[in-house]
């Protein structure tokens, strides 16, 4: 079988040997093999997998706010990542295992439909080739307004030393630095590096983005229909707060993630939004 569902777990196989494991906690993927290699990182001690908190790792989907709002009494980076999802099952699996996760408004919890009091239905789509992982979501307005949301793909990269990677193509990017207070710069580095901690939100950035681990490898990120990159990683001090994070796990990883965060998308009665990205080692 190239996927099956194993205690809430959808372990998709290529034929060539790549990997991938999502749970429906969440619809997060946390694993992505290629060439034998672990390419996400989730916290190797803390990570909660039980349903307690969203996973500390892979790639959650914040859903309908990024952050936090003071109006959305939601917890940070919405419900999405910390509610269970419904296997919708098997797409294909031919040269591509495609795997579909569904969420509507009638799976979240009774709070935050009161904090976001939506109809609407989530579809996310799942795909492993050889080298490539794709994710990509499908939102559906069933609601009788227009609704507004935020979303992003958290993804954490592992990396061998975050201090060695570099981020390429965010060159002349507006930038709201929140390690900074929220000051809005403009990046003027060709590529982006890390010595100490980060928290940026890029607006408005291309569509392809590359991250040169550090090792020779480098992972082409295409993202479709967001318009913003978030760069993060939480460094020394950061690291001992968390309690799901170990204290020296800042050193191998580091999380590009494609999003609509900088302003609101909206999506009239009835109407459709797709976004998503693909993953490339190459």
């Amino acid at each position: 079988m190239p996927a099956k569902e194993i205690n809430k777990v959808i372990y998709l196989e290529h034929p060539s040997g790549s990997k991938a494991e999502v749970s429906l906690f969440g619809s997060t993927i946390t694993s992505w093999v290629v060439d034998g290699r672990e390419r996400l990182f989730v916290s190797s001690d803390k990570a909660k997998r039980d349903g307690s908190k969203a996973i500390r790792g892979g790639i959650p989907i914040c859903f309908p706010i990024f952050g936090t709002k003071e109006t959305i009494n939601l917890p940070q980076h919405g419900f999405a990542r910390n509610t269970y999802w419904e296997y919708l099952g098997v797409i294909t699996d031919n040269d591509e295992v495609v795997v579909r996760l569904g969420l509507n408004d009638k799976q979240i919890s009774p709070e935050a439909r009161n904090a976001w009091p939506h109809s609407f239905r989530l579809t996310y789509t799942v795909t492993l080739t050889e080298k490539s992982l794709k994710a990509f979501c499908d939102l559906k307005n069933q609601d009788k307004d227009t609704f507004q949301f935020n979303t992003l793909l958290h993804t954490y990269f592992r990396v061998p030393d975050a201090t060695k990677l570099q981020v390429q193509g965010l060159t002349s990017c507006e930038y709201v630095d929140k390690v900074q207070g929220g000051a809005s710069d403009v990046e003027k580095n060709d590529k982006v590096t890390i010595s100490q901690e980060v928290d940026r939100v890029y607006k408005d950035v291309q569509d392809h983005v590359i991250l040169e681990v550090g090792d020779g490898t480098i992972i082409n990120i295409e993202k479709n229909n967001l318009k913003d990159t978030v760069v993060w990683n939480p460094w020394i001090e950061k690291a001992k707060g968390m309690s799901d994070f170990g204290d020296e796990e800042y050193k191998n990883m580091v999380c590009v993630e494609p999003g609509s965060v900088a302003d609101w998308v909206k999506l009239a009665s009835g109407q459709s939004w797709t976004a998503g990205q693909t993953l490339t080692v190459a």
